[in-house]
């Protein structure tokens, strides 16, 4: 465990805004504003005057069982990020064990009392958002594959709790959650290969501890071709000639991923392709203002 030391308040904030991984919040904001004015609701009343009081409020619950998500996966993983990255351990340098768990505990409580506000179907899916990030990161994150899935649906989760809030064009809003889960096992993926020396010295059972890098490679690129197939499939299905578009465009970053991956062997080169996944992503919600 990191002692802690005596910090300015400034260092405090600004290592209380990188544990809450302040960048990904707003990016979780982003993603469900775009679908509430490019999917949900298109007419042009909604984009001038921006959405109902209640999808902020609804997006507030979102942002604190995320933020509360990522503070019980650094409070368990001190031991595991003092190998992997060092430098952005948080809890322990910056802010004591025992505050640490306080607040997430308050923001679970506050995103689910929200989400009851809203409706019981919201408030069930936060129930299940709170629960699942607890036992993944408590266990099921090392475990092979258990816990890439289950951060992977959870990524998807943003946008599903949309379409169980509003049931507007929910199907188009599904499609975009499955996108998000496909890219996000992908990079889960790629993130375990990257941190594998120190998941290995603390017993974690991910992929590419059993398998190795060569068969994971083998995996993901499976993986991709499912994905693509999938996205293809459903647009086909739905004959929607802009969803084929948009995914034709986004083959040209997964082309390079795919590249990269061959290419790849390096903690370095998992890093470079972690991010190049983030892209892909960004681009993919992006694009719900041309859907």
């Amino acid at each position: 465990m990191v002692a802690r030391q005596s910090v300015p308040f400034s260092a405090f904030a600004f290592g209380f805004l990188r544990l809450i991984r302040l960048q990904n919040l707003l990016i979780v904001v982003a993603t469900q504003l775009l679908a509430r004015l490019f999917i949900i609701d298109t007419k042009p009343s909604s984009i001038i005057l921006f959405p109902d009081r209640n999808f902020w409020i609804l997006s507030l619950s979102t942002v604190c069982i995320a933020a509360a998500g990522y503070i019980i996966n650094d409070y368990f993983d001190i031991k595991i990020d003092l190998i992997n990255k060092p430098e952005r351990v948080i809890i322990g340098r910056f802010l004591k064990r025992r505050i640490a768990m306080g607040v997430h505990q308050v923001l679970n409580v506050v995103g689910c009392m929200i989400g009851l506000y809203l409706s019981k179907w919201v408030f069930l899916a936060d129930v299940l958002a709170v629960t699942l990030l607890w036992f993944y990161s408590a266990q099921f994150k090392r475990q092979p594959l258990v816990g890439n899935i289950v951060i992977s649906l959870l990524t998807a989760l943003s946008l599903i709790v949309l379409a169980i809030y509003y049931r507007n064009n929910a199907q188009m809003l599904l499609i975009y959650a499955l996108f998000s889960f496909g890219i996000s096992l992908i990079r889960e993926i790629i993130k375990d290969m990257q941190d594998i020396r120190g998941d290995a010295r603390f017993g974690c059972r991910t992929i590419p501890i059993i398998w190795g890098l060569r068969r994971t490679k083998y995996l993901l690129y499976g993986l991709l071709a499912t994905f693509v197939g999938s996205l293809f499939t459903i647009a086909a299905l739905l004959r929607n000639n802009q969803l084929v578009f948009i995914f034709l465009l986004l083959l040209i970053p997964i082309g390079w991923l795919t590249y990269r991956l061959v290419l790849a062997d390096t903690r370095r080169d998992f890093g470079h392709l972690s991010n190049l996944c983030k892209l892909i992503m960004l681009l993919g919600i992006m694009s719900m203002i041309w859907t």
